[in-house]
């Protein structure tokens, strides 16, 4: 259960704490990531997938880890949410012909330790529930 609450505080932290700043400030993720906001829907898009997305997210990780009923859906949610985005980036970064920065490289690092440490955490509810 420790390492499941770990994960899920990280999660919470990390996620409220950049979809906050992605919400105030749209052009702060977008300049970390190289894109460019053109029009008042890429302004909107990023806010709210940045923003707004990454917040909700956070917001759940902290219920999950203070509520008990909310725990392993919890873990779930960062397993396939951040694992899915794990894999779309490598994906990615392995078709593009383009060279990408460390923002990619600590992204996958970060959204690829997230995934296998809630793993971990859903993992070991299994094995206590069948000793």
């Amino acid at each position: 259960m420790m390492i499941g609450k770990f994960i899920l505080w990280t999660s919470a932290l990390v996620l409220v704490g950049y979809g906050l700043v992605g919400l105030v400030s749209p052009n702060i993720p977008v300049g970390f990531a190289g894109l460019e906001i053109s029009t008042g829907d890429a302004f909107a898009e990023v806010g709210a997938m940045y923003g707004g997305l990454q917040t909700g997210l956070g917001l759940f990780c902290t219920l999950a880890a203070l509520r008990s009923e909310y725990y392993q859906a919890g873990l779930m949610l960062l397993v396939l949410a951040i694992g899915s985005l794990a894999l779309a980036r490598l994906i990615s970064l392995l078709v593009s012909i383009d060279p990408v920065t460390a923002y990619t490289y600590g992204a996958i690092m970060y959204e690829v330790a997230t995934a296998i440490i809630a793993a971990v955490a859903l993992r070991n509810i299994g094995q206590t529930k069948k000793a």
